[in-house]
């Protein structure tokens, strides 16, 4: 059964905010970007553990799946997807939660 996606305002951030600091480079490189997270989070709706447990914390229902060098961070309910957080791989996790 598919699971309802629902995003945090945090992660709606994060991904204009990534999509705003590529696109100063490049427009295109930008979309291809946005694109390829939003295909990833699409497919968690029917996959819902194909991402990893986040080692930060060490729970089963928090896990994470990677788009280039970023990390998309979700919790796992029984009937949703919550998408917490979208943080470059190269951030502490914890910094990056609690800036």
């Amino acid at each position: 059964m598919a699971r309802l996606i629902i995003w945090s305002e945090r992660a709606i951030e994060d991904l204009e905010d990534i999509a705003t600091y590529i696109a100063n480079d490049s427009e295109r490189y930008a979309k291809s970007v946005v694109r390829t997270i939003l295909k990833k989070v699409h497919i968690l709706s029917d996959h819902p553990h194909l991402g990893r447990v986040v080692p930060e914390f060490d729970n089963d229902s928090i896990r994470e799946l990677f788009a280039y060098s970023y990390r998309i961070i979700y919790e796992v309910t029984d009937d949703e997807i919550n998408i917490a957080a979208i943080v470059h791989g190269r951030r502490l996790l914890e910094l990056a939660l609690n800036p």
